[in-house]
């Protein structure tokens, strides 16, 4: 799509090689990976849409789903998540190719990196947010109060606080605090102009922390 409009540019077909599960970008490229990938994440150019290259992410199963895919400009690597395996895998993007993975909480989800350049991690299945840095050290545990009980994705905001969506309809967006009480939340108000929102999935946060929601 075209950032200053509604304008389709370019589509990325499906062909034989399934659904798309999870997508980010990095500069000039856009990373897809799909269910049941065999450990390939595809890149493509960012302008055309062309396949460039694929990423093998060593360890990744191959039964597995994966929910969350995060690229860190400063750190130079791709992050995916893996549900069943309950692991995040960092793929090196410097031509290496090296592939470093860790445990997580149950049910790992959606994946964003921070301003601190760490990864946080959406572990629906404990209802927590993991914070690790790009070693997998874990730096802190969020666990959501009531009002979140199927998290999916979540991102940072510059005040310290998370905006995490919930996806089970009808869904809500909540931004929380480091003590994982809601501060404040959309998506059950009967008076919006465009209705309530059914399953809220992926964020995006703007740099001015306006928040954009995939319903």
């Amino acid at each position: 799509m075209n950032s200053r409009g509604p304008k389709l540019a370019h589509v990325i077909p499906a062909d034989d090689r399934g659904p798309v599960a999870a997508v980010t970008s990095l500069g000039d490229d856009v990373f897809v990976v799909r269910v049941f990938s065999k450990q390939q994440v595809e890149v493509y150019d960012a302008v055309s849409c062309t396949l460039r290259r694929h990423i093998t992410v060593h360890g990744l199963i191959y039964c597995s789903i994966t929910y969350g895919l995060a690229a860190c400009a400063q750190c130079k690597c791709l992050y995916v998540s893996e549900w069943d395996n309950q692991s995040i895998h960092r793929a090196e993007l410097t031509g290496s190719n090296a592939v470093m993975k860790w445990s997580v909480a149950k049910g790992p989800r959606g994946l964003s990196v921070n301003r601190a350049h760490n990864v946080v991690v959406v572990c629906s299945g404990v209802n927590k947010l993991q914070e690790y840095t790009t070693n997998g050290s874990l730096v802190r545990e969020i666990c959501l109060q009531a009002g979140v009980t199927s998290p999916w994705h979540a991102v940072q905001l510059s005040s310290g606080d998370c905006v995490v969506s919930d996806c089970w309809s009808p869904g809500v967006v909540s931004v929380v605090g480091v003590d994982g009480r809601d501060r404040h939340s959309y998506g059950q108000s009967q008076t919006s102009v465009v209705g309530q929102m059914e399953y809220p999935r992926s964020l995006a946060v703007t740099k001015n922390d306006d928040i954009v929601v995939a319903d």
